[in-house]
């Protein structure tokens, strides 16, 4: 019996199919299923959180994979604030882009995201899922939130632009996302897919500015998003549609770089598909590198690699597309390598940070005196506020309000629990106040255990039901509450007498200092509107 052997042809396809896909996987060591794949030319590897123990650790992944194959993408979710990848044990040492865009500076935000790439390119990541550079103009917004640098079309663009500037200057390529906006949206593309009731006209006002300047400021990457968006595709969310990737981000914008795909695990994507499927269409709209999920096996690519086959046997998909996919693909590559090596070999540059910066800890994961005090810079604290904090100094008790983390953030450490957490060595009168947690489905009389004064430490308050009944009781019935917001507070600020716009270990570093410090300057909280 004669054993069929692929053609040439088909060899090249599978290979080329191959180079388009950006897999997670299971472990702190790259398996031998992947390893053997990588050596076939697939595209790369997405790591997350799960995956690194250390960087030292990671540094040993990445020169796996990259001796597997030299060709390879190596990316990694880093935003620098409430989405960390390399901190996600201890919580991430800078401020995150919401404090960065109440800040509005330029330069400032340039230099974090410099060392941002520099933590990156030593760890061996060539790809950045980063700058987020939605527009967060929805305060009920599930996923975005403090991972934008803010609700003003001009504050994002001029923020994201820095941010890849900075970047990018550290050999480490952005991919600037979601596109086309995934700001004015109150449902979680994770979980659902949402739809965006916006004109063209609209995004043109608004979502699709902060694009246009990260594309200016020579963007490498751009992601798309799993979002329905009926103006521009009544059928098919940006990363299925042909109409957004092509005729929007590469004719409009004209944007000649990879495009990739947010994760197509995610509902908003693969949901009522599957993921062979939304392979095929995402291929087929335009995008190029396909980033798959978190924990893929070898089966699972073999039956992406089967239904890209056989979409280009039935006419779905051209060869000549996923040749194109994956020629850009390579190309990236290629140069990260260049850039990465040229990076390598230029003289020690000066700091650019501030000079203060210059006598501080540089490790991987410190935390820098400066960039505390920016980040408190970035605070809005209320009137009531100031006056709780000069009546109880250092003196009340703790109630941690946990709310369920949205899949981008996942369970890594936050705020000052996570400060507490890493065993910083100076003294702090907030670790040693009586503590609280309550979670939804506690009894509301459990927040009443704590004794007056209250200190209630929340992310997103006005978002959960549960969190804002919690507030209004202890409002009633004690007298002296301070409600702290570590994310995206409402407008009104009801339920933030203190909004800190991130929950890093660094923000969280910063609240403690306000807490344990002297009563509240005047001059502080000043940051301006996102």
């Amino acid at each position: 019996m004669s054993v069929t052997q692929p053609s040439a042809t088909d060899t090249a396809l599978r290979r080329s199919i191959a180079a388009t896909l950006l897999p997670g996987f299971v472990g702190t060591t790259l398996p031998a299923w992947l390893e053997e794949r990588l050596r076939n030319g697939l595209g790369g590897v997405c790591v997350f959180g799960q995956n690194v123990e250390s960087v030292a650790q990671l540094r040993e992944l990445t020169d796996a994979i990259y001796a597997a194959n030299p060709d390879a993408i190596v990316a990694i979710d880093e935003e620098g604030g409430d989405v960390t990848r390399l901190y996600y044990e201890t919580g991430s040492p800078f401020p995150g882009n919401a404090v960065l865009g109440r800040l509005g500076d330029d330069d400032y935000t340039e230099s974090v995201a410099r060392r941002v790439g520099e933590e990156l390119h030593a760890a061996g990541v060539n790809l950045d899922f980063a700058p987020d550079v939605d527009i967060n103009s929805n305060a009920d917004n599930p996923v975005i939130g403090v991972r934008s640098f803010g609700s003003l079309p001009a504050v994002v663009a001029e923020q994201g632009a820095a941010w890849t500037r900075g970047l990018q200057s550290a050999g480490v390529a952005v991919c600037a996302k979601h596109f086309p906006g995934h700001g004015d949206t109150a449902a979680d593309s994770h979980l659902e897919l949402p739809v965006v009731d916006l004109t063209l006209e609209e995004l043109r006002e608004r979502e699709l500015e902060p694009f246009r300047a990260v594309i200016a400021a020579g963007a490498r990457t751009v992601m798309t998003s799993h979002i329905l968006l009926p103006h521009l595709d009544a059928d098919l969310p940006a990363t299925f549609s042909r109409t957004i990737v092509e005729g929007l981000l590469r004719g409009e914008l004209g944007f000649g770089g990879v495009v990739v795909t947010d994760a197509l695990d995610m509902h908003g994507a693969s949901g009522e598909r599957g993921i062979p499927e939304a392979a095929v269409l995402a291929l087929a709209a335009g995008c190029d590198l396909l980033c798959i999920g978190t924990e893929n096996t070898d089966a699972q690519l073999a039956q992406i690699e089967d239904a890209v086959v056989a979409a280009v046997a039935e006419g779905r998909v051209a060869v000549s597309r996923v040749e194109e996919a994956a020629g850009r693909v390579l190309a990236l590559a290629a140069t990260g390598r260049s850039v990465a090596s040229a990076h390598d070999a230029a003289p020690e540059r000066a700091d650019r940070s501030e000079p203060s910066d210059r006598s501080e800890p540089s490790g991987a994961g410190d935390l820098r005196p400066a960039d505390v005090r920016r980040a408190l810079e970035a605070f809005d604290i209320s009137a009531h506020a100031r006056d709780w904090l000069r009546a109880h100094h250092g003196r009340y008790s703790v109630v941690r309000v946990d709310t369920v983390a949205n899949i981008a953030i996942g369970e890594a450490p936050w705020g000052p629990f996570a400060e507490v957490a890493a065993g910083e060595d100076t003294p702090s009168a907030f670790a040693a106040n009586p503590l609280v947690v309550f979670t939804e489905g506690d009894h509301p009389d459990l927040v009443l255990a704590a004794q007056s004064p209250v200190l209630v430490v929340g992310k997103d308050n006005h978002r959960h039901a549960f969190a804002r009944a919690a507030i209004d009781r202890l409002r009633a019935e004690r007298d002296s509450v301070l409600v702290v917001d570590m994310g995206w507070p409402s407008d009104d600020r009801r339920y933030a007498d203190i909004a800190t716009f991130g929950a890093s270990r660094l923000v969280g570093r910063a609240l403690i200092e306000l807490l344990d410090g002297e009563p509240a300057a005047d001059g502080l909280g000043a940051g301006r509107t996102p």
